[in-house]
């Protein structure tokens, strides 16, 4: 029993009507088994983990050959080979429905509204890849997007991906240098692209910016351009509306092997040029199917949203959720712009049953003190997904008080590296306060100290000690795989090392303390930084902070950073508060230093904010790729602080 409290917990009805209980109940006539609970299926699902990834491909109905074998050099995390002999099609698997029903719902602020059917997708689909194969697209090429999250966007993925294409994708937030380093690196032949985009009610004219990247991209054979935002074509690119407007029926699926590769996603390149993690066909797939269908208990005719860009993960996450027959609703643009309740409006509008988001989205719902449960009728609404960063326990809180009391909350912890999650949410488990549920199926994450020893209800590493389908293939352009190695398996022997902190409770659940990189260490005794955020942004003056560590007298000294409400300054009354909390919520080894005031704090593109970054600032030390950067200029808002300088 946790010692958190508990916030939520399933109706039988619901229980019985969980895709995992239907899951549950064919393993245990399968393998004449008696499971009845999560913990009992996941501890099978690794301890069996060829019988379970092999059910799970039966359970959600794969096309493709599944193959005689399983996995080869199992006991090999790196060389682990999953389903050697199979193949598949990854677009087909998400194409299954071709009816009149809404596949994909879209909305771009107040300047656009439209859908597709299943039927529609499907005949663009077509259409787009055929166009794409009369110009001698092959099996292997990549086809690159820098695109906002619009359905032309999984039109052009689906259409590259039947033909065995591999996608990569920015969003058209990311600049110029930015997108040549991600795309320069893995050579693509198309380029899919649009005229502008709609952020905070303003439109933002991309032409000139395409036109500057694609002539440094010599790979690019063809730029396609979709026209949304009025601007026009002025680059001289093929219009996407011509391509469409030759109607296609049929879609010839291009085979593949399971671990041939699907997706080249980029790591945030704060530490150097983004390291290109490509992702499976098949490992994909199937680790999306389990968490939508097992964890997320997406079902048909669910209404599946998750507020990204197409230069997150979450995008790739998100679409995959066509493979469970449900529909897509889309968002691009700012999530409060006229105001705070955009989302919840649009939810209540298309009967959202799945509402994804990040942290600090809800963190600043909260600050805003909106109550969506008191404004929206929400019914349909089983799930509420949260990532990008650690969700604070007074969000669990708010969550339930004033979103909606009867909903799954799932907290869920993972990243590019694998596609998908390591812990998350799980629909026939309780929430308890600032728990992520449980561990995913089949993913045999532990939790070890620095020696490699496990730990239960004790802080350190996350960890994965077994092999898992949604490994990356490799890193693009890694030849001999050393970057690969180095990544995950340098610090640990044939452990995948993740690089968070975390801790595992008694009960399983698991709370995310920060990226291990960025722990501090004052004393010796390492702090996650989450635990500091947590307290410090529940006081009302503060909008939001940033903590590192600077290197102070053979030691290390917590340095925090903070942006105040408007119209407050930071005064000696205000940072005895902000010390004596953390003093007091913590530990005096967690209360800073120093507390300075700063009016903004830079982040990645999919707005995480770069602890590492700030630190190597303020140690006088480059940082080594700026262009990662949303707002790189914030960085010098803290270099050269007399405050933080030896007197």
């Amino acid at each position: 029993m946790s010692t958190n409290k508990l916030l939520w917990s399933p109706s039988q009805k619901l229980v019985d009507e969980a895709n995992i209980t239907r899951f549950i109940s064919e393993v245990n006539q399968r393998f004449n088994r008696s499971f009845d609970d999560y913990p009992s299926l996941y501890q099978w699902s690794i301890d069996e983990s060829e019988n379970f990834w092999s059910s799970l491909w039966d359970f959600a109905e794969i096309i493709g050959n599944k193959g005689e074998r399983i996995l080869i050099d199992g006991d090999d995390i790196e060389k682990a080979c999953w389903f050697p002999d199979a193949t598949l099609n990854f677009a087909e698997n998400l194409l299954r429905k071709k009816n009149d029903e809404t596949a994909i719902y879209f909305r771009a602020e107040d300047q656009a509204d439209y859908s597709l059917t299943y039927k529609e997708l499907y005949q663009q689909v077509a259409s787009v890849a055929d166009w794409l194969k009369s110009h001698g697209l092959q099996p292997g090429d990549r086809v690159a997007a820098y695109l906002p999250n619009m359905p032309e966007t999984i039109v052009a993925m689906l259409a590259a991906t039947s033909l065995g294409a591999v996608w990569t994708s920015t969003s058209p937030d990311f600049g110029e240098e930015s997108v040549i380093d991600r795309f320069g690196q893995t050579g693509p032949r198309f380029l899919f692209t649009t005229d502008g985009y709609f952020y905070n009610g303003k439109t933002i004219d991309l032409n000139d910016k395409v036109s500057a990247i694609s002539a440094k991209l010599p790979s690019v054979e063809k730029v396609i351009q979709i026209n949304l935002s009025g601007f026009g074509n002025r680059i001289n690119a093929i219009n996407w509306a011509d391509i469409i407007a030759t109607p296609v029926d049929h879609i010839e699926f291009v085979p593949q092997k399971f671990n041939d590769p699907l997706y080249v996603l980029y790591s945030s390149g704060t530490t150097g040029k983004p390291k290109c993690i490509t992702h499976k066909v098949g490992g994909t797939l199937l680790q999306h199917l389990k968490e939508h269908l097992l964890h997320s208990d997406i079902r048909p005719g669910d209404r599946v949203f998750y507020f990204t860009t197409c230069g997150w993960m979450m995008w790739n996450w998100l679409v995959t959720a066509l493979a469970s027959k449900a529909a897509l609703v889309l968002y691009d643009g700012s999530p409060f712009y006229p105001d705070g309740e955009i989302l919840w409006k649009y939810a209540e509008e298309v009967e959202m049953t799945l509402f994804g988001t990040s942290a600090k989205y809800i963190d600043a719902l909260k600050k805003n003190n909106l109550q969506p449960k008191k404004v929206f009728n929400l019914p349909e609404l089983r799930t509420l997904c949260s990532t990008g960063s650690v969700l604070a326990p007074e969000s669990f809180d708010y969550v339930y008080e004033n979103i909606k009391q009867d909903i799954c909350l799932s907290s869920v912890a993972g990243g590019t590296d694998i596609v998908s999650c390591f812990a998350l949410g799980c629909p026939i488990l309780p929430v308890y306060r600032g728990e992520i549920q449980c561990r995913g199926l089949g993913m045999a994450v532990d939790v070890f100290d620095d020696d490699g020893h496990p730990l239960l209800n004790q802080k350190g590493e996350l960890v994965c000690t077994k092999t898992f389908p949604s490994q990356p293939v490799y890193f693009w352009a890694d030849d001999n795989g050393e970057k690969y190695h180095n990544a995950y398996f340098a610090r640990f022997d044939n452990v995948w090392h993740h690089g968070d902190y975390v801790l595992l409770t008694e009960q399983r659940g698991m709370v995310i303390y920060g990226r291990s990189d960025a722990t501090l260490n004052p004393g010796g005794v390492r702090i996650g930084t989450a635990e500091i955020y947590r307290h410090v942004e529940q006081l009302d003056e503060i909008i939001e902070s940033i903590v590192i560590g600077q290197d102070w007298n053979s030691d290390v000294r917590v340095v925090l950073f903070v942006i105040l409400q408007n119209g407050l300054s930071l005064d000696e009354e205000l940072t005895n508060k902000i010390r004596k909390t953390i003093r007091e919520k913590c530990t005096p080894r967690h209360m800073p230093s120093k507390v300075i005031q700063v009016s903004e704090i830079p982040r990645t593109k999919s707005g995480k904010i770069v602890e590492l970054a700030v630190r190597e600032v303020v140690h006088n030390r480059p940082v080594k790729n700026i262009h990662s950067l949303a707002n790189p200029e914030a960085l010098e808002l803290y270099r050269d602080l007399p405050t933080l300088q030896v007197g």
